[in-house]
C-alpha cells in the first residue's frame, strides 16, 4: 500500500463514528424506498416481520464490511461516477485460461497495463460441481474460491494488488439459481420443508406441466424443459437453465435475505462491479414467459438500494440479453429511475455490428439505434463484440420489415453467413443451439475466425488476412469510441482463433460455446514484436485506440453521443460531443471504397480549420470534389477542438 493510503486509511480509521454516520443518513435517506419495494413484493401482514429482520441485518451487513473498503466506498461517494470516465476500459477472462490461477493472473497485470486495461470481469471462481458445471454458473458456495484457483486469500490479495493499481474488479453473482450441490439444495433434497420452499419444488408434475405452457426453453437441445424431477427428493424442482441448475423462490423473503447476505460477503471480498447474472429470469409467474417481469425489476430495486446503503462503492451491471425497449428498463423506471442497475450490456450494438458486417450494410444498425430510449444520465453501457457466450439474432422483426428484408429468411442468412453453411463466407462460426421447429438458433466461435482470420491463414490468403484485421479493428474502434466502457474478450487483442479441444473433453464436448473460451497464448504475446503478423497489427492497434481514448474527456458517457446518418448505406456515423472536444467517428462496413459528401460534416465544424486529423491514422484526411473517402473496412476518429 502506498503512502497517502496509508495516510487515508489512517485517518479514516479514527473516524469509524463518521463512517457510521454516514451510514446511518445514507439508511434514513433510502428508507422510505427500501420499505416500498420491499411491501410491492411481500405485501402480506405477516412478511412484516421480514422487514424487521431485514432493518436489522442491514446494520450488521455494514459492519462486517472492512474498514478499507468504507473508506473506499466514500471517497466514490465524492468522486461521482467513476464508471463513466473516458479512462475505463475492461477485460473478461476465464482466470484457468489466461494464467492458471489467481496467482497466475496478478503476476500478469504489468501485460494488462500494458494494453490500457484497468477492469478486469472475471468468469466464475466459486466452487461448483465436478463435470457440467455451465462454465461455473452453477454455484456451490457464492463467497469462496474453487480449489483450482486458489484460495481466498489468493482472491484479497489479487483486490488489494488491483486498488494499488488503481484497477477494478468484477465478479459474477449468480443471483437467479444455485447448484444442485447447494447447501440449501442438499437439505432440501434430505425432506427439510424449509429449504424446498427456497427453490420452485412440487409433489407432482401438475404445476410443472401448467408453468411449461407458456415457458420458453432456454437450452432446447441440451436441457429441454423448465423442470426435472428428482428422484431423491421425490419432487418436481424448476430448473430453466440446466437440470442441476435449481432456480431459486423470490416470493419466498427468506430467500431475499440470504442472497442479500451472500452479495455482501461477495463485495467485501473487494468487487468493485456486481454482475447481476440472468436478472430477467429472476421472478416466476404462471401464465406469463417468466421473463422481464415488473416483480424482477423491483427485486433488482430493492437489492441494489440495500447495496447502496451497505456498499456504496459497489455497482451493479445487468446481464439481460434482451430487445433494447427491455434492457433500458434495468437502468430503473418512473420511481426507480437509476435505482436499478448502473451498467448494462449493449448486447443490441453487439449484435447489430454482427449484422453489419455480414450484409456489409448499416440499415438495421441505423433503424434500430435511433429507437432506443434514452437511458438515464448516472447510467451507462457496457459495450463489445465478444463474450463467452454466444451470438444471439434478437433483432426486432418489425425493425427488419421496415427497411424491407424478411425477418425468419434474414436470420436464416446470418446462420448460414456465420456457421459454415456459404462456400463463399469468410466466417468459421459453430451453430448453436439450433431450434428446428422455428429456425432459431445462435453463433458461437471466436471474433477473428467470425471475421475471416482462421479461413485466410489456412489459405494463405493475404487478402483476406488484412480483411479480417481491419475488420477487428474497425469493431473495436466503435466499442472503444462509443458512450460507455469498453470490454475486450481475453484474446481478442491478440486475434485468438477458435479453440476445438472442447470437443475432446467430455464434460465440454455438446457445449461448442467453449470454441469461443479458448487459452491465452503467451507465445503469440512474446513474439508481438513481429509487426508482420495479424495478431500484432491487431494487439497493436487496440493499444493504440485504448490510449488515445484516455487522453479525451469526450469519450468519457455523459450522455453525449449523436448518431448521424450519411446517406451512404455503407457507412455508420456517429458523434461524441463535449464542451471543448468533438469526435465523429466514420465506419465503412464494406469490402470496397466508400465516400459520402463533406457537406454535412463541415456543418459539424470538422473542416473549419483546415483538413481534421483522423486519430486512427495520425493523419490529415483530404477531402477530393467535396467527397470524403473510406477505404475497405476503414475506421477514422475525426477530431474537432
Amino acid at each position: 500500500m502506498n503512502q497517502a493510503s496509508v495516510h487515508r486509511l489512517t485517518a479514516a480509521m479514527g473516524h469509524k463514528k463518521s463512517s457510521k454516520q454516514f451510514f446511518d443518513l445514507r439508511l434514513a435517506a433510502n428508507l422510505g424506498l427500501v420499505q416500498r419495494l420491499f411491501h410491492q413484493l411481500y405485501p402480506k401482514e405477516t412478511e412484516s416481520n421480514h422487514f424487521q429482520k431485514l432493518m436489522v441485518l442491514l446494520p450488521k451487513l455494514f459492519q462486517s464490511r472492512p474498514d478499507e473498503l468504507k473508506i473506499q466506498d466514500l471517497n466514490r461517494l465524492e468522486s461521482g461516477n467513476w464508471y463513466q470516465s473516458e479512462k475505463m476500459v475492461g477485460m473478461q477472462l476465464y482466470v484457468e485460461h489466461f494464467n492458471k490461477d489467481l496467482k497466475g493472473l496478478q503476476s500478469k497485470i504489468p501485460y494488462l497495463k500494458d494494453l490500457g486495461i484497468n477492469l478486469l470481469h472475471l468468469m466464475p471462481i466459486t466452487p461448483r460441481p465436478t463435470g457440467e458445471n455451465d462454465g461455473g454458473y452453477a454455484v456451490n458456495k457464492y463467497h469462496g474460491v474453487a480449489k483450482q484457483y486458489g484460495s481466498s486469500k489468493d482472491l484479497l490479495n489479487l483486490t488489494q494488488e488491483l486498488r494499488k493499481q488503481d484497477m477494478f474488479l468484477m465478479l459474477d453473482f449468480v443471483v437467479n439459481h444455485t447448484s444442485d450441490e447447494f447447501t440449501w439444495a442438499k437439505k432440501a433434497r434430505a425432506g427439510d420443508k424449509k429449504y424446498q420452499d427456497y427453490y420452485y419444488t412440487y409433489a407432482d408434475d401438475t404445476v410443472p406441466k401448467a408453468f411449461e405452457k407458456s415457458l420458453p426453453e432456454v437450452f432446447p437441445e441440451t436441457s429441454p424443459g423448465n423442470f426435472t424431477y428428482d428422484p431423491e427428493m421425490k419432487r418436481w424442482v424448476m430448473t430453466v437453465f440446466n437440470n442441476y441448475q435449481w432456480d431459486l423462490n423470490y416470493s419466498n423473503p427468506e430467500v431475499f435475505l440470504e442472497m442479500l447476505t451472500n452479495l455482501i460477503k461477495m463485495v467485501n471480498q473487494g468487487v468493485d462491479i456486481v454482475r447481476f447474472d440472468a436478472l430477467a429470469f429472476l421472478w416466476k409467474k404462471m401464465g406469463t414467459i417468466s421473463q422481464n417481469l415488473p416483480e424482477a425489476h423491483t427485486l433488482i430495486s430493492l437489492f441494489r438500494m440495500c447495496l447502496q446503503i451497505i456498499a456504496p462503492g459497489a455497482i451493479f451491471l445487468a446481464e439481460a440479453i434482451v430487445a433494447p425497449k427491455e434492457i433500458v428498463k434495468y437502468f430503473g423506471q418512473e420511481s426507480t429511475k437509476g435505482n436499478e442497475c448502473e451498467i448494462a450490456y449493449n448486447a443490441s450494438l453487439m449484435a447489430l455490428l454482427w449484422n453489419s458486417i455480414a450484409t456489409k450494410k448499416t440499415l438495421l444498425l441505423y433503424k434500430s439505434l435511433t429507437n432506443v430510449p434514452q437511458k438515464p444520465n448516472d447510467c451507462t453501457w457496457i459495450n463489445y463484440i465478444r463474450c463467452h457466450d454466444d451470438i444471439g439474432l434478437g433483432y426486432d422483426d418489425g425493425f427488419i420489415r421496415e427497411i424491407g428484408w424478411n425477418p425468419q429468411l434474414h436470420r436464416k442468412f446470418l446462420l448460414d453467413y456465420y456457421c459454415q453453411r456459404l462456400d463463399w463466407s469468410p466466417a468459421t462460426g459453430l451453430l448453436f443451439m439450433y431450434n428446428p421447429k422455428t429456425g432459431d438458433g445462435r453463433i458461437t466461435g471466436s471474433a477473428t475466425s467470425l471475421l475471416g482470420l482462421e479461413k485466410g491463414l489456412a489459405k494463405k490468403d493475404k487478402v483476406l488476412i488484412q480483411e479480417a484485421v481491419s475488420k477487428m479493428i474497425l469493431l473495436y474502434g466503435i466499442v472503444l469510441a462509443y458512450g460507455g466502457i469498453p470490454l475486450i474478450y481475453g484474446g481478442d487483442e491478440i486475434g485468438t482463433l477458435n479453440d476445438y479441444s472442447f470437443l475432446e473433453e467430455t464434460d465440454k464436448k455438446d457445449d461448442n460455446r467453449w470454441v469461443n473460451r479458448p487459452k491465452q497464448n503467451w507465445d503469440m504475446v512474446a513474439n508481438l514484436n513481429d509487426k508482420k503478423l495479424p495478431q500484432s497489427q491487431i494487439f497493436n492497434a487496440v493499444q493504440k485506440l485504448i490510449a488515445i481514448r484516455k487522453k479525451h474527456s469526450v469519450f468519457a458517457d455523459d450522455n453525449n453521443l449523436v448518431i448521424h446518418h450519411t446517406g451512404n448505406d455503407h457507412i455508420f456515423a456517429f458523434e461524441r460531443t463535449s464542451e471543448r472536444e468533438g469526435l465523429l467517428v466514420l465506419c465503412n462496413f464494406d469490402e470496397k471504397e466508400q465516400v459520402v459528401q463533406s457537406r454535412w460534416i463541415s456543418k459539424l465544424g470538422y473542416f473549419t480549420k483546415g483538413e481534421p486529423k483522423n486519430l486512427v491514422s495520425n493523419k490529415k484526411v483530404p477531402l477530393k470534389s467535396g467527397l470524403l473517402r473510406l477505404d475497405p473496412y476503414q475506421l477514422m476518429w475525426l477530431m474537432k477542438g
